[in-house]
């Protein structure tokens, strides 16, 4: 017999062990959305109930169920130069600063996207990078992206992207670092792929967020906004602690760490609002 609704009990239950593990909080607003996709994780699993199923989910030692019902769960609206003003910053006053801030410092530039969902943004970010930073002769850089989502970073390293997907990406860019395929789908270069280092990672959780350091610029655009005040705060603690002195914070344009977090300076650079961990 299969299980075809939750209990208020059963939905408060999964609400509160996903938010203790990802720091993603879901209202009664996002009941249906939860309810839909927890149901069809019982049904894919064979679970008799919704009790038996979260206590495999809870206690299977891979943590793979988990990771499947994250996948599920996680939204991942992206597009090639979102927000592009950002990248147009980047390119400009913010890498200046980190190559000053530099002089005396060794090794690479490094930039982070997170979550970097299919690898739209860290992906326009090695673009703009390619077109508009002359510094990239001078100076190696190091990208990265992660993302609790493993499904989206399987894509990403797939680098395979709809129409939508590319639809601001200017036509000469397009025809210079992307393979059309078929059912207008477009492929981006194996070079750039491999230019990207893409891992999983859960911000919310300490032990995997203390690995993330010495990253002098940031992109943490449209997560903050899936989490509580204390979630937020946390996660914010844990971009300050991975960037380098001097380190600049790139935020969504519906996000500001003013509200949460008095961490950070806030720069008014011609393009856009940024954020900057201190020198010292």
């Amino acid at each position: 017999m299969s299980v075809t609704a939750l209990s208020a009990e059963d939905f408060g239950l999964f609400r509160e062990y996903f938010y203790k593990k990802t720091g993603i909080e879901f209202d009664e607003s996002k009941r249906y959305f939860v309810d839909k996709r927890i149901l069809k994780r019982i049904e894919a699993t064979g679970a008799p109930s919704f009790r038996d199923y979260f206590v495999k989910m809870r206690f299977e030692a891979s943590q793979k169920e988990f990771q499947n019902i994250v996948n599920l769960m996680t939204v991942n609206e992206t597009y090639f130069f979102r927000e592009e003003h950002q990248f147009r910053c980047l390119t400009g006053p913010v890498l200046d600063e980190v190559v000053e801030i530099r002089r005396r410092r060794k090794g690479p530039i490094r930039i982070l996207s997170l979550p970097c969902s299919t690898g739209e943004e860290p992906y326009s970010i090695a673009l703009s990078l390619i077109a508009d930073w002359p510094g990239l002769a001078q100076h190696d850089v190091e990208l990265a992206g992660c993302d609790i989502d493993t499904e989206v970073l399987a894509r990403a390293r797939d680098g395979l992207y709809g129409a939508r997907s590319v639809q601001h990406v200017p036509p000469a860019v397009l025809a210079q670092h992307f393979t059309a395929e078929t059912g207008n789908r477009f492929r981006i270069s194996e070079e750039l792929r491999g230019a990207v280092d893409l891992f999983r990672m859960n911000l919310s959780n300490p032990e995997e967020a203390r690995s993330l350091r010495n990253y002098d610029v940031i992109f943490c655009r449209n997560m903050l906004i899936y989490f509580d005040d204390t979630s937020r705060r946390m996660a914010t603690d844990a971009l300050y602690d991975a960037l380098n002195p001097g380190g600049f914070l790139f935020l969504g344009h519906s996000e500001s760490m003013s509200r949460i977090s008095s961490l950070f300076t806030i720069r008014k650079f011609p393009q856009a609002i940024v954020y900057q961990r201190g020198l010292s």
